[in-house]
């Protein structure tokens, strides 16, 4: 099917905006909600109605950085940096332009500006009672869409906390007959062999060089080759947590001093530690909030709960059984969410073309 077909600039009538208002000042609350480019899509609010944008008929709000867009039908007060407001005129309706818009999105230019370069795309214009109904149907496919995306999502979340909350139950419910150890009771700490390299000093190579949460940099030499268990010694990720705190390596490797290195002889032991570290707050063993730090003197008072070695054995096995069924779980849900995705710009194409 064929529509008669305007550049967008033409479909667009001027809104007045009273003030634009700069992120750092900002309400928590207050009367009138702000609107900038940002995916949330409230981002703010201000005390004075006087600066409002007065919306009578629904309006596309869209991030000329970020190309955000939002269907507008209240009163609001613009957010300084990058909104472009996109009024139709009487013979577009705003709910058609969102979807068409979010149907060609234009290749991200990073943090450049992207109206320019949709202002002449050529926007669809069938008769207002056809885009309604074309409007009406999406609404509907993508109302189920989204339910589908809320269960994929809860359904990930659930999955990436089987192994926490497993853990989390097996430390609290430690039987009676657990000893209590320090680190320095079951391994070896190798922090004096650590040696940091600057960035312009580092010869490139294949050797993993680790810093307080993983492999940062590749170097041509080595400082170990065998099994260690790292823990990070200071860094903001202490308290986020956003990445691990303790994790495994093994063959050649070089660490710098931002963290621990610790030697086990038994390799079953050290996966035990690792996942009880991984199960803890350190917060009670770090220093320092702005530049949080977990020296070796406290890394070394830590309580380790430590119990027989069949039944160290029966959890770290269990442990991994759970890590192997939690990956082909969170696999199979980022999946779901991908064709979630790709069905939702699939019914859009379709949508434009027509064929709805």
């Amino acid at each position: 099917m064929s529509w008669e077909g305007r550049p967008l600039s033409a479909c667009i009538e001027k809104v007045s905006v009273p003030a634009k208002i700069p992120r750092k000042s900002f309400l928590a609350s207050g009367p009138v909600p702000i609107v900038s480019q940002e995916a949330d899509f409230i981002n703010g609010y201000w005390e004075n109605e006087a600066d409002a944008v007065k919306v009578s008929e629904p309006l596309v709000v869209f991030g000329d950085h970020t190309q955000v867009l939002k269907l507008i039908d209240f009163d609001f007060v613009v957010g300084a940096d990058g909104v472009k407001l996109l009024k139709p005129k009487q013979f577009l309706d705003a709910r058609f332009l969102k979807y068409f818009l979010e149907a060609n999105p234009f290749p991200s230019l990073g943090y450049a500006r992207h109206y320019r370069h949709i202002s002449n795309l050529e926007v669809p214009l069938p008769p207002i009672e056809e885009q309604e109904r074309i409007v009406a149907v999406l609404d509907q496919a993508f109302a189920a869409l989204d339910r589908a995306r809320a269960n994929a999502e809860a359904n990930l979340a659930d999955a990436e906390e089987v192994l926490e909350n497993w853990l989390a139950l097996i430390f609290e419910r430690r039987g009676g007959d657990w000893q209590q150890v320090g680190l320095p009771d079951i391994s070896e700490n190798l922090d004096r062999q650590r040696v940091p390299i600057t960035k312009s000093d580092r010869v490139a190579g294949s050797v993993p060089y680790y810093g307080a949460s993983g492999v940062v940099d590749h170097v041509a030499d080595y400082i170990f080759d065998e099994d260690l268990l790292l823990v990070s010694e200071d860094g903001a990720n202490l308290l986020a947590r956003t990445y691990p705190i303790a994790f495994s390596i093994s063959g050649k490797s070089w660490v710098n001093n931002h963290a621990h290195v610790l030697r086990f002889e038994d390799r079953t032991d050290q996966e035990f530690v690792r996942l009880y570290l991984e199960s803890i707050s350190l917060k009670p063993f770090i220093s320092g909030m702005a530049q949080p730090k977990l020296n070796q003197k406290a890394l070394n008072i830590i309580p380790i709960p430590f119990p027989d070695a069949a039944t160290r054995q029966d959890i770290v096995e269990e442990a991994e059984r759970l890590t192997g069924l939690t990956t082909r779980a969170v696999g199979q849900y980022e999946k779901a969410l991908e064709d979630i995705n790709d069905l939702r710009i699939s019914i859009l194409s379709t949508a434009f073309k027509g064929r709805l």
